[in-house]
């Protein structure tokens, strides 16, 4: 690892005053300091803003949610109102990671955390998105890759939280010393790797990530979130199924469909939303949509098998959201 100075802040002004000359974030540094480790990531500069007090809680207001970034996991998945109103949000929160280090990273964190493919995260192989010319996982190890939209780096989005967020319609404020403040939607936050395989999202480095904000859910909306990995509790998604529906009585008037494991960036499933608008929901629709939700899939050499998984993800985090099952025991966490 090398040499950095630190900056601790107390204050937003303080910590955007800072924003300057390569200087890098640093809140729960779960990610931050893996990058560093791993050789990815040399800034001269932390700016740390764990202890700027206003970047955290959680506030109810007429139109919704404002969540401070540096709002933990934890504290996201526990809390009553988020698990009454907004449980696709409780869910991808409580089921990221390991317990301890729920009660440490984020939310902000996990929505800036860079991707897992081990060519980006191994110091010993170039990777297009580290600015080089070569992506080895076309033709290397590529099981826990995409199977959708991937045509420049074939790598998965690693936020539980950007794909809860993007099925409640969530923005992120973003404050910058010398602009002011703007606010992005979620799908906007990322940058497709075809645009600009080195840069991850719009947040300019003068930029710092002040607020989440949450539109309060139509009535009779209900959410879930579920995970599927290799291990029970603690590793990433190989495939994550995010779900909203909006019904009246057992008519879905309108559903999102949100795929996180799937694709370089959180994607919407518009074939598999129509498939359930002004439908019943049943295991005969909540099937169908998940069947939908992978066509046009084109996987690669060693990841077929998330054609078959997808939809059962999708299908059976339908029914969850509906209240027709249980979470499913296979399901990661």
């Amino acid at each position: 690892m090398n040499r950095f100075s630190m900056a601790d802040c107390t204050t937003v002004d303080a910590a955007l005053s800072q924003l300057k000359d390569g200087a890098v974030v640093k809140a729960g540094g779960v990610d931050l300091l893996d990058r560093m480790k791993d050789g990815i990531e040399e800034p001269t500069r932390l700016v740390n803003i764990r202890n700027v007090a206003e970047l955290r809680g959680i506030r109810e207001t007429d139109h919704g949610l404002t969540i401070g970034p540096l709002t933990t996991l934890a504290e996201i998945s526990d809390h009553p109102l988020i698990r009454a109103q907004y449980q696709i949000l409780s869910d991808a929160c409580g089921h990221a990671a390991t317990p301890h280090i729920r009660n440490m990273a984020t939310v902000g964190g996990n929505l800036l955390q860079r991707v897992q493919c081990w060519y980006y995260r191994s110091a010993d192989f170039q990777c297009i998105r580290k600015g080089k010319d070569l992506c080895f996982a076309f033709d290397g190890l590529n099981q826990y890759h995409a199977i959708m939209e991937y045509a420049t780096c074939p790598s998965v989005a690693p936020s539980s939280a950007a794909v809860a967020l993007l099925g409640l319609n969530g923005s992120v404020e973003l404050s910058s010393a010398k602009r002011g403040k703007r606010t992005v939607g979620i799908k906007e936050l990322y940058v497709v790797p075809d645009a600009n395989p080195t840069k991850f999202t719009v947040i300019e480095p003068d930029e710092l990530i002040t607020a989440i904000v949450i539109p309060k859910p139509a009535p009779g909306t209900r959410s879930a979130y579920q995970k599927y990995g290799e291990k029970e509790s603690f590793d990433w998604a190989i495939a994550d199924a995010g779900v909203v529906l909006e019904m009246d009585g057992d008519i879905c008037r309108r559903a999102v469909i949100v795929m996180g494991a799937a694709s370089p960036v959180v994607r919407r499933s518009p074939q598999a939303e129509a498939a359930l608008a002004g439908k019943t929901i049943n295991e005969e629709t909540a099937r169908a949509a998940g069947k939908v939700a992978v066509e046009g899939a084109t996987p690669l050499s060693m990841n077929a098998y998330k054609l078959d998984l997808f939809p059962v993800a999708v299908y059976r985090t339908i029914l969850l959201a509906a209240g027709q099952r249980d979470r499913d025991p296979s399901a990661a966490g």
